[in-house]
């Protein structure tokens, strides 16, 4: 049986909270709750609420023992864009896109 979490329209570039993801991906929790304490970026931070969302789940709604728990799946999907505009020189502006994610955490139980 596996259980997931997902957030939504969270403040990072999907291409950030991927460099995180990736080294979560195929853990045992307890590691993968590690990684996410000490990586020392925004990413690290919020895949870690989601995964613990994610173990809560599994908990709580399903019955899954914490021990015997893996991420079995993870991605970042790219959410909506805000459009912002930065005035320049001689009365243009330049666009700045501030992108935000959809991030999902699959755990599992081992056999």
């Amino acid at each position: 049986m596996e259980v997931k979490a997902t957030a939504k329209t969270l403040r990072i570039q999907p291409r950030k909270a991927r460099l995180v993801l990736d080294l979560i991906r195929g853990k045992d929790v307890e590691e993968a709750k590690a990684i996410c304490k000490f990586t020392p970026n925004k990413g690290g931070y919020l895949v870690g609420k989601v995964l613990n969302s994610a173990i809560a789940n599994a908990v709580n709604n399903n019955d899954l023992d914490e021990e015997k728990l893996y991420v079995k799946a993870c991605w970042a999907n790219e959410g909506i864009t805000l459009k912002r505009y930065m005035p320049r020189a001689k009365g243009s502006a330049s666009p700045i896109m501030k992108r935000t994610s959809h991030i999902t955490v699959v755990v599992a139980e081992k056999e």
